[in-house]
C-alpha cells in the first residue's frame, strides 16, 4: 500500500510538473505573441473635427468615431465615479485582475457548460483588461483571448499609472449613437459638456458599456432606465451618492436628445458643405474625419440668417408669379391621415414651412392636417393638428382652391400671421440663385447661400456653377480703360458696328433697347449698360488686355480674347464675380475669397490661417516707448487706387441713375452694377459699401429664358437691397473715400466737360494730370464717324438678324 501510495504521489507530482511545464511553454509562446503595449504612451485615437463660425457657434462635427478626447484631469469625479461603480469597483487598489471577478466569470463559464452552451461567457474584466482588449486585441470571445488580455493587463499596470488607464478608458469606449468615449457621448445624448451631467445622466452613460443598443434610450427605455438606476444603486453602496439623491435621481426621466451630425445651422449647409471640402483637399479624408481639427470659419450666422432670407423671397416672388404647379404628392386618407403624410419627408432646412395634407375642399377652403411631429425612429409623438387653407390667404393662385386642390394631396402650408390655424399654401421653386457676401478688405465669406434648400439639391450654385455674367462684366472692361489714359469724361461712339469673326460670320451688337445714343460718357455708358460702345471701348483698347485684367481680378483663368467676352460672354461664378468687386472696393488689392480663418490640429497649434499679412512689431515682449506695430499689406495691387476710386464712383451711378435704382432704397452711398445674359437666361447684381460686398445670381440650373422682365435689375437687385438693409441695419452710412492726390470737378455727364453745379452735373474724380473735356470729342472715330452717328442714332436692330442667336455665337451681354 506504501508502495502504491508513494508510486500514486510521483506520478501526481510527475503530472504536475508536466503540467506546470506545458503551461510555462504555453505562457511563453503567448507572451511572444501579444502586441507590444507600450504603443499606449503615443496614443492618439481618431477625434472628431469642428468647424465653427466666427462668433463660435458650432456650425459642424465630421467624424467616422465621433470622440472628443478628454484628459482625465478635466474628467468630472462624478463620471469616474459611475463609471468605476457599474465596470470595475476595485479599480485603483487591483493590480490589472480581480480575483473575485475570475472567479465569477469560471463560475458562469461552467454553469454554461453544464446548461450545454459551449460559447465562451463575458464578464470578470477590469478596466484595465478592457484598454488591453480594445486597443491590443480583438473582440472574440476564446480563452486565449482571455489569457493574453490579463497577461497585457498586469503589464499595463506595471507601467502606466492608474489615471493614464483610466484616461485610455474613457476616451475609447464605444457607448452608442456612434458615440467614443464620454466627452462625445455627454454631447451626443444630452448635448451637455461633462461638467453639466446630472448624477443620472452620468449613470446612464455608465450603463452603455455593457452593451449600448441592449440599452437603447428609445427602443429599450425601460431596460434603459433599469440599468441606469441599477448603476446609480451601485454608486450608493460605494459612499458615491447619498440615498435620497439616489432616489431623486431614479425619477428623472432620461432626457435623451440625440445631436444632429453634419451642419448644425440649417441655414448655413451650402458654407459648410464647401469647408468640409476645402479640408479634404488640405488634410486628407483621414485627417477630415479622425484628425480632431478645430476650424474657425468666417461664417457671420446673422448675415447668414439674412442671406437666405432676402434670396428665398426672391426666388419665391419669382415662382409665384407663374402660379402654383401642383402638390407635392398625393396620398390614401382613407385610414390613419397622419400615418399618409409622414411618409412623405419635408425639406429639412426650410422649417419655416410644414408639410400637410387636404382633407377636404370646396370652392375657395380647405381643411389640411399637419404632419405630425416623430422622434427619432420616425414613430409619430404627438396628436394630429388639423387648420384651414383660405383663398384670400393665397392670393398668388390666380384659381380657385377648389380647382387646384383635391383630398389626399401633400402641400407645403406656412402659418398667416395673427390668424390662429389658419395657413398659406407655399411651393419649392423651380428658379434657382446664389448670394455671397464678403468683407472687401480681407476676402473673408461672411455669408453664402448656394441655392434654396440644401436639402432639396446639394449642388452649390454659388462656388460650382458657372454662369454668363453679362454686364456685370463691364465694370472690369471700363478699369482697364481707366487704367490706360481714358477718363469717366472720355467720349465714346454709341452707334452702329459689324465686327467679322474669324470664321467670316458678321456680329452686329445692339443695346438692350435696340436703339443707339451717339457719343456716350464712360459714365453714362456703365450706367445705362451700353453695350455697343462697350464694344467699341474693348476694341480700341484690345481684348487680350481686357484677358489680362480678367485674370488678374479672378474671373476667369484663360478668357479667350474675342470681343462678345467684353460683354460677359464667358462662364464664371458668382463667389469669383463677388470677388473681384472686393477687389475694387478695397481699392484695387487682389483678395482671395475665404471661407476659413484658422485650422489648428488636436493640441491647438495653428496650421492654417489665411491672414498673411506682414505685422511689424507684434512680437514685442515689453513696451520700451516704441511706435505701434505697423500691419503691412502685401497682397498684390492689381488696379491703381485712383481708378479704383473712378470706376467706383461711376458704379454709384448705377444705383442712382442707372440699372440698379432699386437699391436706392437703402439711403447710403453704394455702388454695383446689373447683368443680364442673352435671353435673360441669368440675371446679376453685385454691389457694395466700402464694408462690405454682395453678390447675386439668378437662373435655372438647366438654363433658359426667365422671361423679358427678368434682368438684374427687376430680379437681383430686390434681393440685394433686401440683404443689405438688413445687414447694416443701425450702422451709420459711410462714404467711399478718394485718394489723394485727386481733384474733383463738375461735369456735364452728357458731353463730359466742364459744368457749373448743380442739376444734372456730376462732380466727378479725376487723376493728376486729367481733367474734363475741353471740347466734345469722341476717342477713336474714323472720318466716317458723324455718318455713322446720323444713322445709328435711332436705328433700331437690323431685322436680318436672329434674335435667338446664342451669346457665344457673337451677341453680347443685355445690361
Amino acid at each position: 500500500m506504501l508502495r502504491l501510495l508513494g508510486w500514486l504521489f510521483g506520478f501526481t507530482l510527475f503530472c504536475a510538473f508536466a503540467a506546470i511545464g506545458v503551461a510555462a511553454v504555453y505562457l511563453q509562446q503567448v507572451s511572444e505573441s501579444l502586441p507590444d503595449y507600450t504603443v499606449l504612451k503615443d496614443y492618439q485615437p481618431p477625434v472628431t473635427t469642428r468647424v465653427h463660425a466666427a462668433d463660435g457657434t458650432l456650425l459642424a462635427e465630421y467624424a467616422r468615431e465621433r470622440r472628443l478626447f478628454q484628459p482625465i484631469e478635466t474628467i468630472p469625479a462624478l463620471v469616474v465615479d459611475a463609471f468605476i461603480s457599474a465596470e470595475d469597483k476595485d479599480f485603483y487598489s487591483h493590480g490589472g485582475i480581480a480575483i473575485d471577478g475570475i472567479a465569477r466569470a469560471l463560475r458562469d463559464n461552467v454553469m454554461a457548460k453544464i446548461e450545454g452552451n459551449d460559447a465562451i461567457q463575458g464578464g470578470g474584466s477590469t478596466i484595465t483588461q478592457q484598454v488591453a482588449k480594445n486597443f491590443l486585441l480583438s473582440a472574440e470571445q476564446t480563452w486565449d483571448r482571455k489569457i493574453k488580455e490579463a497577461i497585457l493587463a498586469l503589464r499595463i499596470e506595471s507601467t502606466f499609472s492608474k489615471d493614464k488607464i483610466l484616461e485610455l478608458y474613457l476616451n475609447e469606449i464605444f457607448l452608442g449613437l456612434n458615440s467614443y468615449g464620454v466627452a462625445a457621448a455627454a454631447l451626443n445624448y444630452f448635448d451637455k459638456a461633462l461638467y453639466e451631467l446630472t448624477p443620472a445622466e452620468a449613470a446612464y452613460l455608465a450603463a452603455l458599456p455593457k452593451g449600448p443598443n441592449n440599452y437603447h434610450p428609445f427602443r429599450r427605455t425601460k431596460q434603459a432606465i433599469e440599468r441606469r438606476n441599477w448603476v446609480l444603486d451601485r454608486m450608493v453602496e460605494n459612499g458615491y451618492l447619498e440615498v435620497a439623491d439616489a432616489d431623486q435621481e431614479k425619477q428623472q426621466p432620461l432626457n435623451v436628445s440625440p445631436r444632429t451630425s453634419g451642419s448644425q445651422l440649417f441655414s448655413a449647409e451650402y458654407f459648410t458643405e464647401e469647408v468640409r471640402r476645402q479640408l479634404g483637399k488640405l488634410y486628407g479624408e483621414a485627417e477630415l474625419y479622425g484628425g480632431g481639427l478645430s476650424v474657425r470659419t468666417t461664417l457671420d450666422p446673422n448675415l447668414q440668417g439674412f442671406a437666405r432670407k432676402a434670396l428665398m423671397n426672391g426666388l419665391i416672388n419669382y415662382d409665384r408669379s407663374y402660379g402654383f404647379r401642383g402638390p407635392v404628392a398625393s396620398v390614401d386618407i382613407s385610414g390613419d391621415w397622419g400615418e399618409a403624410v409622414n411618409a412623405v419627408k419635408p425639406l429639412s432646412d426650410v422649417p419655416e414651412w410644414t408639410l400637410a395634407v387636404v382633407l377636404s375642399v370646396d370652392a375657395n377652403e380647405a381643411q389640411v392636417g399637419l404632419r405630425p411631429e416623430t422622434d427619432v425612429d420616425g414613430k409619430i409623438v404627438k396628436d394630429r393638428v388639423t387648420g384651414t387653407l383660405s383663398g384670400p390667404d393665397v392670393k398668388w393662385v390666380s384659381k380657385k382652391l377648389g380647382a387646384v386642390l383635391k383630398p389626399g394631396d401633400v402641400i407645403y402650408v406656412s402659418e398667416v400671421d395673427g390668424k390662429a390655424d389658419h395657413y398659406t399654401l407655399e411651393q419649392v421653386p423651380e428658379i434657382e440663385g446664389a448670394l455671397v457676401a464678403m468683407d472687401p478688405r480681407t476676402g473673408r465669406v461672411l455669408a453664402m447661400v448656394g441655392g434654396f434648400s440644401y436639402a432639396e439639391s446639394e449642388f452649390n450654385r454659388a462656388t460650382q456653377a458657372p454662369r454668363q455674367p453679362g454686364s456685370s462684366f463691364k465694370p472690369i472692361v471700363y478699369s482697364a480703360a481707366l487704367d490706360n489714359g481714358y477718363t469717366p469724361a472720355s467720349v465714346v461712339l454709341d452707334a452702329p458696328i459689324e465686327i467679322v469673326n474669324a470664321d467670316g460670320s458678321v456680329w452686329r451688337p445692339e443695346n438692350y433697347a435696340q436703339s443707339f445714343y451717339g457719343p456716350q460718357t464712360l459714365r453714362v455708358g456703365i450706367e445705362k449698360s451700353r453695350n455697343v460702345m462697350t464694344v467699341r471701348l474693348a476694341k480700341d483698347l484690345g481684348m487680350p488686355l481686357i484677358s489680362d485684367y480678367a485674370k488678374m481680378f479672378g474671373i476667369y483663368d484663360n478668357l479667350t480674347p474675342v470681343l462678345a467676352m467684353a460683354l460677359g460672354a464667358g462662364e464664371t461664378t458668382d463667389m469669383r464675380m463677388t470677388a473681384a468687386y472686393a477687389t475694387i472696393a478695397n481699392g484695387g488689392r487682389r483678395i482671395v475669397p475665404t471661407l476659413i480663418d484658422r485650422i489648428q490640429d488636436r493640441y491647438g497649434k495653428t496650421i492654417y490661417k489665411h491672414d498673411e499679412r506682414v505685422c511689424d512689431g507684434c512680437n514685442a515682449e515689453t513696451w520700451t516707448q516704441q511706435a505701434e506695430p505697423l500691419i503691412i499689406d502685401n497682397r498684390e495691387q492689381v488696379l491703381d487706387p485712383m481708378t479704383a476710386y473712378q470706376i467706383t464712383a461711376m458704379m454709384e451711378g448705377v444705383v442712382q441713375r442707372g440699372t440698379g435704382t432699386y437699391a436706392k432704397s437703402l439711403n447710403r452711398p453704394v455702388a454695383g452694377k446689373t447683368g443680364t445674359s442673352n435671353d435673360y437666361k441669368d440675371a446679376w447684381f453685385i454691389g457694395f459699401t466700402p464694408e462690405l460686398v454682395a453678390g447675386i445670381y439668378i437662373g435655372f440650373d438647366t438654363p433658359k429664358s426667365m422671361g423679358k422682365q427678368a434682368t438684374g435689375g427687376e430680379m437681383a437687385v430686390p434681393i440685394f437691397a433686401e440683404f443689405m438693409g438688413d445687414a447694416l441695419n443701425g450702422k451709420p452710412p459711410t462714404p467711399f473715400n478718394m485718394p489723394a492726390g485727386m481733384t474733383q470737378v463738375w461735369i456735364d455727364p452728357a458731353t463730359g466737360v466742364k459744368a457749373t453745379a448743380g442739376g444734372a452735373a456730376i462732380y466727378e474724380g479725376f487723376k493728376p494730370g486729367t481733367g474734363p473735356n475741353l471740347v466734345t470729342s469722341v476717342i477713336g472715330v474714323n472720318s466716317d464717324a458723324f455718318n455713322a452717328i446720323e444713322q445709328g442714332q435711332n436705328a433700331g436692330v437690323d431685322p436680318s438678324q436672329d434674335p435667338t442667336q446664342d451669346v457665344n455665337q457673337g451677341r453680347g451681354g443685355l445690361f
